[in-house]
């Protein structure tokens, strides 16, 4: 532990969730105090023993309620915002996380004197896209920028970790369905990048302490299409499942069926976001606004993922290694 970083405090918006509680315990093994600012702190004392007794707290604020905000932003050294949904209901909607939200946190931080600001965006924000998603968080780092003029973009591909919503859910879905869907064919290229190295970008430039208002893009080591991923996830659980291409035009259909339900395995939005490869640009690569840039070596999803996908295995951890695929 860094002891010279002890008077500092860190605020991390949505600190309690998959990302913020990795980012939390990077920081805390650098010797920061950390504020986890998150809307149920009640259901946020995982966090806690990431760090030593008092060095992490969690807090109640919400992005929607900008008055709660500044108050956790208040003392700030450096203020990362890391909340984001894959499909809007009611009040998380898209436009209120990932847009307006970002503006409040930018503002409360830049209001609070923090020195640094980091948003949370993803790889395939863009105005211009035919997806609400990436048109949200593109018009959140608009924000930010604007009210925190030297913010840092972090852009992410899929992230990936024991509590993933990718590997994760295509492994469930493979426990009971017996064909997995190729949406637009399956030729969509992701760059699969670990939870843990996200984390340690995030930390790394918090280390750094400049608002370099650089934005950066973040993969793992390996490109791999839609196709490949989802062959992966059946390999390492076992199971033998036909993948079925589904041109977009039917799965935005299905998506129309499905997004209504509370937890939709599908939303006509996330078919507009497959459309796009999800991949660390050349320009990110060549100016060093990269995990290799951060001097971080990404981790692969081939060595990482298996370590928890077992559990989707018919026999889980019992089944032997030389099992054959059902």
């Amino acid at each position: 532990m860094a002891t010279s970083n002890t008077d500092k405090l860190i605020t991390v918006i949505g600190g309690s969730g998959f990302i913020g509680r990795h980012v939390v315990r990077s920081l805390a093994k650098r010797g920061y105090r950390v504020r986890v600012a998150c809307r149920r702190p009640d259901l946020a004392g995982h966090v806690q023993p990431l760090g030593t007794p008092g060095q992490i707290m969690p807090v109640q604020a919400n992005l929607r309620f900008p008055q709660s905000i500044a108050a956790a932003c208040d003392g700030a050294f450096a203020v990362i915002n890391l909340p984001g949904v894959l499909f809007g209901r009611g009040g998380q909607s898209f436009e209120a996380i990932h847009s307006f939200g970002a503006g409040v946190a930018a503002k409360a931080a830049r209001d609070a004197g923090a020195q640094i600001f980091i948003q949370m965006s993803s790889i395939g924000a863009d105005v211009q896209s035919s997806s609400a998603y990436a048109r949200s968080k593109a018009d959140g780092e608009k924000r930010a920028k604007a009210a925190f003029p030297g913010a840092v973009i972090v852009r992410p591909s899929i992230v990936f970790g024991p509590e993933d919503s990718f590997f994760n859910k295509f492994a469930g879905m493979a426990r009971f369905s017996p064909a997995l869907p190729l949406i637009g064919g399956g030729t969509t290229k992701f760059q699969p990048v670990f939870v843990g190295d996200v984390a340690e970008a995030l930390a790394t430039i918090v280390d750094r302490g400049m608002a370099d208002a650089k934005t950066y893009e973040l993969g793992g080591p390996t490109v791999a299409s839609f196709a490949e991923l989802l062959k992966f996830v059946c390999d390492t659980t076992l199971r033998n499942r036909l993948l079925l291409p589904v041109p977009f035009g039917l799965a935005k259909l299905l998506g129309a069926l499905t997004g209504w339900l509370p937890s939709p395995p599908l939303t006509m939005d996330q078919v507009e976001l497959l459309r796009t490869d999800n991949v660390v640009s050349a320009s990110a690569k060549a100016s060093g606004q990269d995990l290799t840039g951060l001097a971080i070596s990404p981790r692969s999803y081939q060595t990482i993922v298996p370590t928890y996908l077992y559990r989707f295995r018919s026999e889980g951890q019992f089944t032997a290694p030389s099992g054959k695929p059902e």
